[in-house]
């Protein structure tokens, strides 16, 4: 298995700024924005009504019916689908991928024999299934993650490709996560690392059981004797890779989106020592574990311990001689590869929201030509471990991810697969995203994307500020899905903006919005609301905000800070109360989640989080709001949403409330998603009044 360049995100905590940066704040799926969710199968019409009615697993309060004229309208827009790169088998010329099959309802994973040909599915859940690596020595068989119901319990699976034939690997009552594979020889059975966290626990007396993760080392054709390899405390650990010889394990303890750590197991003894910063600094940033060199003397990771942005260095593991690879390059190394060789690297800069390729020797460190890269924005790179030819995801305005490969040497670029635009739709003719800077409060400068409706509109256009999630997230450059309706047949403006606290613009600017520096990253968007002001073509009395996650916190907080600036707000998934959620977010995440908001534990901090939460402030949600939450979100729970729902309904607000009974954090099935964007698409009508 390809050692990656960063660790797996932690349940969304610490990189939800992928290429797709959690479009659910946009009214799409919550899947990857190039897995739009497709048909609406499981809802039912009344013929004499001309209306859509709701399926059984969608709760409706205060929403309108959605006449069938407007599921019509909007339908060719909801069935872009594109592919995600998922594994390179061992040593065939074939990858596995994700991608959501026409009629159906969620995505899942499909075997791609070689360029363009016609993927073949290889699951059919409910759920969707975004993560799979192959069994590392003949690809006999998969190891898949699959959760039920947006829970995010993820549970392993071993599926034999041969038969289909898949057998559960793990305990139900806990969380499990896929980390790496050792390096096995022929002969020997292949072994996989994965962890496990306990759910929700109550010691004697009532307390919370101290959280923790177990490193389990199983052979997934005999997980009955997987051997524990050590228990950490916390919930914010991964393994990102072994030592070619298998003797440690590199972890990475992820602490905030601001400090985090890297530690060597032995994998033998389970004994294992702090590596970075050094025992005993007091040094606070982000030090992220890679791959090991060919020769198991340095450890490649990615830090801003240096500087602003997070880069790639080299520490040497005998004398901790740390050495620079791309301090030249200002800006974040947001993922990467190394190959099976040693020899290259391959890293994905962002570039002011925008993937780009670079290409380093691994040995020599030096920098090399990197090959032209059809346009797009660049996600999801990994080589082939014995070919060294890379695969990765591009997408842009003009379409949903696709897959290519480029060999290095060469320099040639190999389509894979081909993203699926609905008949009548030509997504070449999208408007493209357009960089935009504005003041804020403090003379701060702020960013983000701004999408113009065709030329055919005329007059001023109304506009939708689309807040990402995260906090520690990032909207990029990137094809806006199911969200090209607002722009292309609405007239509606979309600004994507980066607040304080988003990441790749710096660690000093991730960390303004910490702790009691809260509602500055709110005042960020009134210093944007005072910029649409004064753009010619920009309507600033009709403007609607968005978002999703802590994006849906933001949604709130724009609509208690600034009722008479804006027209309607939509919360998605958001937190409504500080101490209530960091009372009921799930047990792994609620440490994590502390560091970024506040310790409600500290009276000070906890009278704080009150003060400024949205749900204390429900008087001043004077402009109609829609609130959409699914029932089995373990992040931000659904009581969130319904206590906002509550308190903004006793004031006189018009509020809309959609729930979802088999849904998480953000709707993943297309059926609910489908119905999402309908009811979407009415309260942009009524708000901002439109024909």
């Amino acid at each position: 298995m390809t050692p990656a360049l960063l660790p797996r995100p932690l349940g969304g905590l610490a990189a939800l700024a992928t290429a797709t940066a959690l479009m659910l704040a946009a009214c799409a799926s919550s899947a990857p924005t190039d897995q739009a969710p497709a048909p609406n199968a499981a809802s039912t019409t009344t013929a004499a009504s001309e209306t859509l009615a709701p399926n059984s697993n969608l709760h409706v309060e205060g929403i309108p019916a959605v006449p069938l004229s407007v599921v019509k309208a909007v339908d060719k827009y909801t069935d872009f689908r594109g592919h995600g790169f998922v594994d390179w088998h061992p040593a065939q010329r074939e990858m596995l991928v994700t991608h959501r099959p026409a009629g159906g309802s969620t995505a899942q994973l499909y075997r791609v024999s070689a360029p363009l040909a016609e993927p073949e599915r290889l699951t059919d859940f409910a759920d969707p299934v975004y993560s799979a690596s192959y069994e590392p020595l003949d690809g006999k068989y998969i190891v898949f993650e699959r959760s039920s119901g947006g829970n995010e319990v993820n549970q392993l699976y071993r599926m034999e490709l041969g038969t289909r034939a898949t057998t559960l690997l793990t305990d139900p009552d806990q969380r499990h996560n896929v980390e790496t594979w050792l390096h096995e020889k022929r002969g020997v059975a292949s072994r996989l690392l994965y962890t496990s966290v306990p759910l929700d626990r109550t010691a004697a007396g009532g307390a919370r059981a101290q959280i923790s993760t177990t490193l389990w080392l199983m052979d997934p054709l005999k997980p009955e004797a997987r051997r524990k390899v050590i228990e950490l405390p916390g919930g914010g650990w991964n393994a990102s890779s072994v030592s070619w010889d298998n003797k440690q394990a590199a972890l990475t303890n992820y602490i905030s989106a601001n400090e985090s750590q890297v530690w060597l197991l032995d994998l033998a003894s389970g004994k294992r020592r702090q590596l970075l910063p050094a025992p005993g600094s007091k040094q606070r940033a982000t030090h992220l574990a890679s791959g090991f060199s060919r020769d198991n003397k340095a450890l490649f990771f990615v830090s801003d311990r240096i500087g602003e942005f997070n880069e790639l260095q080299r520490v040497n593991l005998a004398n901790g001689a740390i050495t620079r690879v791309t301090g030249h390059i200002s800006w974040d190394v947001a993922g990467g590869s190394l190959s099976d060789d040693g020899r290259l690297l391959a890293l994905n800069i962002n570039e002011d929201g925008q993937g780009k390729l670079r290409l380093v020797d691994a040995r020599s460190l030096k920098e090399k030509p990197a090959p032209a890269l059809p346009a797009g924005n660049l996600s999801g790179m990994h080589f082939h471990p014995k070919r060294g030819e890379l695969a990765f995801g591009l997408n842009s305005s003009a379409g949903p991810s696709q897959i290519y490969s480029l060999d290095p040497a060469s320099g040639q670029v190999q389509q894979w697969t081909r993203a699926y635009a609905p008949e009548g739709v030509d997504p070449t003719r999208f408007a493209p995203q357009q960089l935009v800077r504005w003041k804020s409060f403090d003379g701060r400068t702020i960013s983000g994307m701004l999408t113009m409706p065709p030329a055919g509109f005329s007059g001023k256009r109304p506009v939708m500020i689309n807040i990402h999630g995260g906090p520690e997230a990032q909207a990029q450059f990137g094809f806006l899905n199911r969200n090209n309706y607002f722009v292309e047949e609405m007239g509606i403006a979309i600004i994507q903006p980066n607040v304080r606290g988003s990441t790749g613009y710096g660690k000093t600017f991730v960390a303004l919005d910490n702790g009691l520096q809260r509602e500055d990253s709110v005042k960020d968007i009134g210093a944007l609301i005072d910029w649409i002001a004064t753009q010619p073509n920009l309507d600033a009395s009709r403007i609607v905000v968005i978002g999703g996650s802590y994006g849906g916190y933001m949604s709130l907080a724009v609509s208690t800070n600034y009722a008479d600036r804006i027209a309607g707000a939509i919360d998605i998934v958001g937190i409504s109360h500080f101490v209530t959620f960091l009372n009921n977010t799930e047990s792994y995440r609620r440490d994590l989640r502390r560091v970024e908001y506040g310790d409600e534990r500290d009276p000070a901090m906890k009278a704080f989080l009150d003060k400024i939460s949205p749900l204390t402030n429900a008087a001043r949600i004077k402009k109609p709001l829609f609130v959409i939450q699914g029932r089995n979100d373990p992040r931000v729970p659904y009581t969130e949403a319904e206590q906002i729902v509550k308190s903004a309904r006793a004031n006189g607000t018009p509020v809309w409330y959609l729930r979802a009974e088999n849904e998480g954090h953000g709707f993943q099935r297309k059926e609910n998603a489908d119905y999402q964007f309908y009811a979407t698409v009415l309260f942009l009508r009524d708000t901002l009044k439109l024909q």
